[in-house]
């Protein structure tokens, strides 16, 4: 099973547009909310160089926004 991490804001449409396509295919993951906890925001920032959201992270494989055909690709669906 993949590792798969989100980090996204509540507001965020493409946020939950990837955590929808993540239900819809029985995919686990693990959430973080960058609105909510400085901290996140900062490992995001540390971690991607993005202050954007979604920021996905699948095993070592970095996504920026809903792109559901890398996504794909990289689940293997």
């Amino acid at each position: 099973m993949k590792n798969v991490v989100i980090y996204s804001t509540p507001t965020c449409h493409f946020c939950r547009e990837a955590k929808e396509f993540f239900k819809k295919n029985n995919i686990t993951y693990v959430e973080h909310d960058v609105a909510g906890d400085r901290k996140i925001a900062e490992e995001l920032l540390e971690k991607s160089g993005q202050m954007s959201v979604p920021v996905i992270f699948i095993d070592n494989d970095m996504v920026i926004g809903f792109d559901q055909p890398r996504l794909k690709e990289l689940l293997g669906i």
